[in-house]
């Protein structure tokens, strides 16, 4: 009796991690294997030239990224998240990466901590967008 206990407490233990276990659903890599970027829709409103573009769509382990970029001129007036993974991590990094992206006008911004995988795909898209603008 005195071994019972313990055993069962231990097996009990053991069990746990398998019942919370929650299956990745990607069939292949991490990430990549985007759909082509958008061809450009371009815009003119007195005398400045707005360009809209939309990014790859990126598949992450925590699911799809894609942006918009609108360009005003050579700048990157704003840029709009089409897709996201439904994260909380995600929520609270995508303000983030927009206001970097505004500060260096590029896709070269620094990964948000915590929001590794989106902050990859969110760089991708947004550097697809930005080569489809050419």
């Amino acid at each position: 009796m005195k071994r019972a206990i313990p055993v069962l407490v231990l097996s009990v233990a053991g069990l746990i991690p398998l019942w919370r276990y929650a299956p990745s659903h990607d069939t292949g890599s991490s990430q990549a294997a985007a759909a082509p970027a958008s061809t450009p829709s371009v815009s003119s409103s007195g005398g400045t030239t707005s360009t809209v573009v939309s990014g790859s769509t990126v598949d992450t382990e925590k699911g799809p990224v894609q942006v918009e970029v609108t360009f005003d001129g050579d700048r990157i007036a704003s840029v709009r998240m089409l897709r996201q993974p439904d994260h909380p991590q995600t929520t609270a990094a995508v303000p983030q990466l927009i206001e970097e992206t505004l500060r260096a006008q590029s896709a070269d911004v620094d990964t948000v901590s915590g929001a590794t995988v989106t902050s990859d795909g969110y760089k991708e898209s947004l550097q697809a967008a930005i080569d489809a603008r050419g």
